[in-house]
């Protein structure tokens, strides 16, 4: 097994994910996400119990359901018996679990997979289960009208203006029509935009995800195993850092208008080591537009940088997939050479309250500048 700085080498070898639609009521969890697993296992060669070590995101609100992660792994096939863990959160963080497994050189493999079905009932009401129990769930506040606090904050603070944040969602949808599993895709210009009416003010309809159900997987691998696993024509998308970190629960003691959570797990991550280029590629989980602003800023990301080239979650929001697709979809820049290097961000909670940084490089990057053509040597 390859080694570096005395941790085993760890990368995104494969991933795949749903063309992600409003409503898929012909399809239960398990119908959503199979073909979807039995892709990405197909591009590596590996049957599923031939993977070290799996683990799933998912969320029984949104399914209604206590332990509806259970039914999912009929999906996988659990028998014989497999290596398996669940947490209830967005896929990124299993995949967080499954990064430490391999670190540790418990497991060389690991399958990690995410889905939610956001139409199964009234997302915004469901979300407000995150919130603090005592002052303020019990208000009911949804979570459209908590990210329209946040964007009105920045707003006043002088962050940004109601043309920018035009601008961020006609960008990212016109991403999408280059995403055939984008849900939306193309938009009127900015200036268009700005002539419809607010929708939670100073929310227009365009800062806000569209309700979308879908399902996401990826396979991890260690040192060799992940160069052999990734096939001809393909590279390794290493994951050189990642950490999460979570600031507190009451909204009224954090400044809406920063995320420091992700600025510090940022740093941990290794986005910020100045012998390394600033990154290619940034995908972020920025279901508001608002929160696209705040994030550029905590990850210092110029303009040299293209901001969700895929179209991010204004474009597709499955719920407790969204995270998992932003690293995925980072992954596929570098592993088609689209990228050297590329962050990927995760969020969970309310206004940005839990954040998920990943650094992730071709083997290119790691050599520094100018070092594609001895990439291309090294085949």
């Amino acid at each position: 097994m390859t080694i570096r700085n005395g941790l085993p080498e760890v990368a995104v070898v494969a991933f795949a994910q749903t063309a992600h639609v409003r409503a898929a009521d012909d399809l239960s969890e398990v119908e959503m996400l199979l073909p979807v697993l039995r892709e990405v296992l197909e591009r590596t060669g590996l049957s599923a119990g031939a993977v070290d070590f799996t683990c799933s995101g998912s969320c029984d609100y949104l399914a209604g359901r206590a332990f509806s992660f259970t039914m999912a792994l009929d999906g996988v096939g659990a028998w014989p018996p497999i290596s398996e863990s669940h947490v209830e959160a967005d896929g990124a963080w299993a995949l967080h679990e499954a990064w430490v497994k391999l670190l540790t050189g418990r497991a060389e493999t690991a399958l990690v997979y995410a889905y939610g079905k956001s139409s199964a009932g009234d997302l915004p009401a469901v979300l407000t289960r995150q919130l603090d129990p005592y002052y303020l769930a019990p208000l009911w506040p949804d979570s459209v009208s908590l990210a329209a606090l946040q964007t009105r904050a920045l707003l006043d603070a002088g962050g940004t203006d109601e043309r920018e944040l035009a601008g961020i969602a006609a960008r990212s949808r016109n991403a999408a029509e280059a995403n055939p599993y984008a849900q939306l895709t193309g938009s009127p210009s900015a200036d268009a935009l700005l002539e419809s009416d607010h929708l939670v003010g100073p929310l227009r309809l365009h800062d806000v995800p569209p309700v979308s159900d879908g399902a996401a997987a990826l396979v991890l691998a260690a040192g060799d195993t992940a160069r052999r696993l990734c096939g001809t024509g393909r590279r390794p998308a290493w994951i050189r850092g990642m950490d999460h970190r979570i600031e507190a629960h009451s909204l009224g003691v954090r400044d809406l208008t920063d995320s420091p959570s992700t600025r510090l797990a940022a740093e941990r991550a290794g986005l910020f080591d100045p012998q390394a280029p600033p990154p290619d590629v940034a995908e972020l989980h920025t279901p508001f537009t608002a929160q696209e602003v705040v994030l550029r800023k905590a990850l210092r990301l110029g303009p040299g940088t293209a901001v969700n080239p895929s179209g991010g979650p204004l474009a597709a929001n499955p719920v407790m997939a969204a995270g998992l697709i932003r690293i995925g979809e980072a992954a596929e820049r570098v592993a088609c050479g689209e990228a050297r290097r590329a962050v990927a961000h995760a969020t969970s909670g309310p206004c940005l309250q839990h954040n998920l940084v990943a650094v992730l490089e071709s083997d290119a990057a790691a050599d520094g500048p100018g070092s594609h053509g001895a990439e291309e040597e090294r085949g």
